[in-house]
């Protein structure tokens, strides 16, 4: 056996390569696409849930705050803001209680960083709690590691 490799054996090698190598991509996004849908298909956008990312993005709320773990670290993570409010045992309570919060903002807690009052209107404020709990109900597979944020 030859020591060497031929030219027609690199062509066999990066053809063949490139064969497995597409076979694997196209796979993967199949794969990547059915997962996708499947996700989409439990935990559906409503207008409402639209409305509040607008209000999320317009008010520049990641700035300040991580959601799934992606924007700033100035302020606590919301992607569990719901949970941590207890919107799994008392859905009507987080509501009224994270609504409060945005609300009553700033605390003027001393030592505390402030969150600014952005005034939002009642359908404002259900739009973005609806977001908020939107994002609650995304598997993020145990994103953040701790519930407090």
């Amino acid at each position: 056996m030859s020591e060497t490799l031929t030219k027609a054996a690199a062509r066999n090698i990066f053809y063949g390569g490139t064969a497995f190598f597409f076979v694997v991509f196209v796979a993967l996004t199949a794969h990547s696409v059915t997962k996708a849908n499947a996700i989409a298909a439990a935990n559906p956008i409503t207008p409402s849930v639209a409305a509040g990312k607008h209000v999320w993005e317009k008010n520049a709320c990641v700035d300040c705050h991580t959601i799934m773990g992606e924007g700033a670290y100035y302020a606590p993570e919301l992607g569990n803001v719901w949970v941590r409010y207890g919107g799994k045992e008392d859905a009507s309570g987080a509501r009224d209680a994270l609504k409060a919060w945005m609300k009553g903002q700033p605390s003027g807690i001393e030592g505390r960083r402030q969150m600014p009052q952005f005034n939002l209107s009642e359908t404002e404020l259900d739009s973005l709690v609806d977001f908020l709990k939107w994002t609650s109900e995304v598997d993020t597979q145990n994103w953040p590691p701790k519930v407090s944020g």
